[in-house]
């Protein structure tokens, strides 16, 4: 009895379990000058994501304690998510270049933007 307990348990814990993934359509917007600017919409599938213009390439996406979308448009472009911004309809989210002289390209910010979930 207290294995099917302990069953039903694990059962019922893996069913409501949220995932921490991004998933859907987006619109991509870049803050200039106090105001959002929408440069196109982007598809996120898991650890992939896709621009709908089609002469982009694929990039990849990393999770951890920050989320870090790699191979955007300029590939020396970083795009980090704080985690806590998933579970939202509007993720905010930072812009770092690679070729930082900062010895963390992460430490240095060099713009923000959002991502508008489409319904």
């Amino acid at each position: 009895m207290k294995y099917f307990a302990l069953i039903i348990t694990l059962l019922f814990i893996n069913l409501n379990q949220k995932t921490d993934k991004l998933t859907g359509r987006y619109n991509y917007l870049i803050e200039d000058n106090n105001s959002y600017i929408l440069k196109d919409k982007i598809t996120f599938n898991d650890s992939v994501f896709a621009f709908d213009n089609k002469y982009l390439p694929k990039g990849k996406v990393s999770y951890g304690n920050v989320i870090v979308l790699d191979n955007f448009i300029n590939t020396d472009l970083i795009i980090s998510i704080h985690k806590d911004q998933i579970g939202k309809d509007t993720i905010l989210f930072y812009m770092h270049d690679k070729q930082s002289s900062s010895a963390n390209y992460l430490d240095e910010v060099v713009g923000k933007g959002k991502l508008i979930k489409i319904k």
